[in-house]
């Protein structure tokens, strides 16, 4: 039997390689016959460097740059196509788990550090620059990728305004051009949100972020402040920034992508294009995906869709595993899954004891899972 092993991470616990390789290792406890193939996934949150890195070749350059709240962080980018097409991971300088619980405040945390590696980038003499938006602990709008790259927001009084989605509400003009040397810019993400509204960056995702109520009305404020200054001030940005599909992935910084002229893509479809997913998923039984959170948003463009789809496409039964999982059977199959199965659930069903060993025993979790899919599945 073939089988395809294309998961994403579990957020906090395993890389995508890693959630692999234990269900591999369990299955073969069964079925060490088998032919097993390990694909891991991105869908441009962490982990998307690795898995195109491990696909693509290319050559990694690093880059020093910034976290969320301006300290020393290590990032790099992945020159491929003979050095014109970078590709970057926003959440190697904006990323949520750069900062301690305490430490997480959109209204203070800043993208900065993501326009020092797209600068890196540009220097370098990409004419195409990949960034994969995901996993994010900022909120600006990508006002501070902007900054690094030449263009300042200001106040009334034309002063540089401060770091963080906050400031964002006393935007008043820009300051400067882009840097981009005609670089194409694309997003990779994971969301097709909009920058702003009920369904916007603020909205839904700041509260993962650390906003509460209050601060979700000011920060939903102060980006439709900043979108507006964006369309008078930024040539080439498109009317109606707020509204463009995209444009709230990662605290905003789709919409400053789209802003600066580039445009949004599925992430899961450009890495999935990248490795060759499609040539792979026709030469299969079955199909093994997965993440940590299987739920509503999990169906929204994210890795698990994108795989459940293609599978489904092909008439390939495709299986998850995840660490927890509230979606629905009847929305999970029409997305093309034909079951999902819980490590929450795996160690006891308890919803409290179950989460917390999912937590600290992943691996081994998914290893039992492997050898109980393979018991079922093979042939």
């Amino acid at each position: 039997m073939r089988v395809l092993l294309c998961p994403d991470k579990f957020a906090g616990t395993l890389s995508a390689p890693q959630v692999a390789d234990a269900v591999a290792t369990g299955w073969r406890e069964v079925a060490p016959g088998d032919d097993l193939l390990a694909r891991p996934l991105s869908d441009g949150g962490p982990g998307f460097i690795d898995v195109l890195a491990d696909a693509l070749g290319g050559h990694r350059i690093p880059v020093p740059t910034v976290d969320p709240l301006g300290r020393p962080t290590a990032g790099e980018i992945l020159l491929t196509d003979g050095g014109t097409t970078a590709w970057l991971e926003s959440a190697q300088a904006c990323g949520l788990h750069l900062l301690g619980p305490a430490e997480r405040d959109p209204k203070t945390t800043t993208s900065y550090g993501l326009g020092v590696l797209v600068a890196a980038a540009v220097e370098a003499g990409a004419r195409t620059v990949v960034i994969g938006l995901g996993g994010s602990g900022t909120n600006d709008g990508g006002a501070g990728m902007l900054t690094a790259l030449g263009v300042t927001p200001l106040d009334g009084t034309g002063q540089a305004l401060p770091y963080g989605g906050a400031a964002l509400g006393a935007a008043d003009a820009l300051d400067g051009v882009p840097r981009l040397r005609d670089a194409r810019l694309v997003a990779a993400t994971d969301v097709d949100n909009p920058l702003l509204g009920l369904h916007g960056a603020s909205s839904v995702f700041g509260p993962q972020k650390g906003a509460d109520r209050a601060d979700v009305l000011l920060l939903d404020a102060a980006l439709e402040r900043f979108a507006a200054v964006l369309e008078r001030d930024l040539p080439g940005c498109p009317d109606r920034l707020g509204t463009l599909p995209g444009g709230g992935a990662a605290g905003g910084l789709g919409a400053a992508v789209l802003a600066l002229g580039g445009h949004c893509e599925s992430g899961i479809g450009l890495v999935t294009r990248a490795i060759g997913l499609d040539a792979t998923l026709d030469a299969v039984d079955l199909v093994i995906t997965g993440e940590g959170s299987f739920d509503h948003q999990s169906l929204r463009g994210k890795v698990v869709a994108g795989v459940a789809g293609a599978a489904r496409d092909r008439g390939v039964p495709c299986v998850v595993v995840a660490g927890q999982v509230s979606t629905g059977r009847r929305e999970a199959g029409a997305a093309g899954v034909t079951d999902a199965y819980s490590l929450v659930e795996h160690f006891g069903g308890d919803e409290r004891g179950g989460l917390a060993a999912a937590m600290e025993r992943p691996a081994e979790g998914l290893r039992a899972l492997g050898t109980r899919l393979a018991r079922q599945w093979s042939r």
